[in-house]
């Protein structure tokens, strides 16, 4: 595919001012994070992709993780799943995943003021951040699940038939 328009001045000031190299996988990398909510390695390599043309795996996994590592980035390991990047950061919030689908979905901190729980064991320690993961079945999956156990599924529908 052809290569993308010129990026985003935010994406520029924003590589520089965290004292990254500015290079096209670089703001390629930065702005499929930003546009696309919690994506997972081979999502934002295909993205990258389709803005640079040409972008090396090896490549995205250094960007990925230089992002990570100057704060632009989150970087999210839910249990059973690939790791999964995102653009929200600088705040305290936790996550509510479909086991079905796998959807992603960003949920405010749960109780009080970030880091959300207070720690049952602070002796010395200075806690400054939370993780929790909601798991659930979204609305879209348990409507599909809904409607087959309704007797609307086909495989239901050409039993009766047969009956």
């Amino acid at each position: 595919m052809a290569p993308s328009s010129l990026p985003e001045s935010v994406d520029l000031r924003d590589l520089g001012a965290a004292g990254l190299r500015v290079t096209a996988p670089g703001l390629a990398e930065l702005a499929v994070v930003r546009d696309g909510g919690h994506l997972g390695v081979a999502e934002t390599s295909v993205l990258a992709r389709d803005r640079l043309g040409a972008v090396s795996t090896q490549a995205v996994y250094d960007v990925l993780f230089a992002l990570t590592g100057a704060g632009l980035v989150r970087r999210i390991e839910p249990a059973g799943s690939p790791v999964r990047f995102e653009s929200r950061v600088g705040d305290n919030h936790h996550h509510l995943i479909c086991r079905t689908c796998r959807t992603v979905l960003d949920v405010d901190c749960a109780v009080g003021h970030a880091p959300c729980l207070e720690s049952p064991v602070a002796a010395g320690w200075a806690v400054d951040e939370a993780e929790s993961i909601y798991w659930g079945v979204c609305a879209a999956c348990r409507a599909v699940a809904l409607k087959a156990a309704s007797g609307d599924s086909p495989a239901r529908k050409a039993r009766a038939s047969h009956d």
